[in-house]
């Protein structure tokens, strides 16, 4: 493949999209810059670093009819779709409990490059549970943050991190350490409704279990383990774009959807 210049690629009228994979505090100067070429954008997450960088990024693309589409990377995973549906088409009940872990451990150098923002690892990877349970939720009424230094390096970096969500007639937890062993197997999301409870864990490969107090669309009353498909990450995701791109269709996720996201991970990464 020929590399091209910064200059090269948005000026090549045979490119319709680029995906934007710089710092997380230049996502939103690159994404503008491809919107203001004519191109729909992949973005990876988070898309900005403030609110008002978000709001010109959807104004521009609605401005121009052009898709962006951000990198969170549970949107066209199995597991998580298949809690959305059992949500949405009221089969675990009326909701009133969420809960979304997300763990890691990472290098010195990233910490370096997380500890630039006040949210630490709240707002480079608990992003993804909070892009889940907002577009499963909606936009929460409160968000109070625990963000916290416990891993002992010397740095600023917050690595402990806690948010807990108010909705009417819910409530949500979100947490996640950036020093946990082992820590794809400690990824979770669980969603608690009248009706019944839905775990998956571990989210990647996605592993479901259902239970049900009576049964509800294609899950019987008690326990149910859901058979998922074959995932592997990123591909669902950049099939969605080229798909909507050449049949000129809205993706699955609004930018409504992510305006509401994007606000919420900031109230909980203390950067609003």
């Amino acid at each position: 493949v020929r590399l091209l210049t910064r200059e090269q690629l948005l000026g090549d009228p045979s490119i319709q999209a680029i995906a934007v994979e710089s710092q997380a505090g230049d996502h939103a100067r690159d994404t503008l810059a491809a919107l203001n070429a004519g191109k729909h954008v992949h973005v990876e997450k988070p898309p900005a670093d403030n609110m008002k960088a978000m709001r010109e990024i959807v104004a521009l693309a609605r401005r121009k009819n052009l898709l962006v589409q951000v990198g969170y990377m549970w949107r066209q995973n199995p597991g998580p779709n298949a809690v959305l549906e059992a949500v949405r088409k009221g089969w675990l009940g009326k909701v009133y409990f969420v809960r979304g872990s997300m763990n890691i451990t990472i290098t010195p150098e990233m910490r370096r490059d997380w500890a630039r923002y006040r949210g630490g690892h709240m707002f480079d990877l608990n992003c993804h549970v909070i892009d889940f349970l907002v577009r499963l939720m909606g936009r929460p009424q409160k968000v109070a943050p625990f963000l916290r230094s416990h891993g002992g390096f010397d740095d600023k970096m917050n690595d402990n991190t806690l948010a807990v969500f108010e909705w009417s007639g819910a409530l949500g937890v979100v947490n996640g350490a950036a020093m946990r062993p082992n820590p794809f197997l400690h990824r979770s999301i669980e969603v608690a409704g009248s009706n019944g409870t839905a775990i998956l864990a571990p989210i990647e490969p996605p592993v479901l279990t259902i239970d049900l107090a009576k049964p509800a669309g294609p899950y019987k009353a008690g326990r149910n383990t859901v058979r998922m498909p074959a995932y592997i990450r990123h591909e669902g995701e950049f099939a969605e774009l080229a798909d909507c791109i050449l049949n000129r269709k809205p993706l699955s996720v609004s930018l409504d959807e992510d305006l509401a996201v994007h606000e919420t991970l900031l109230r909980a990464s203390e950067m609003r």
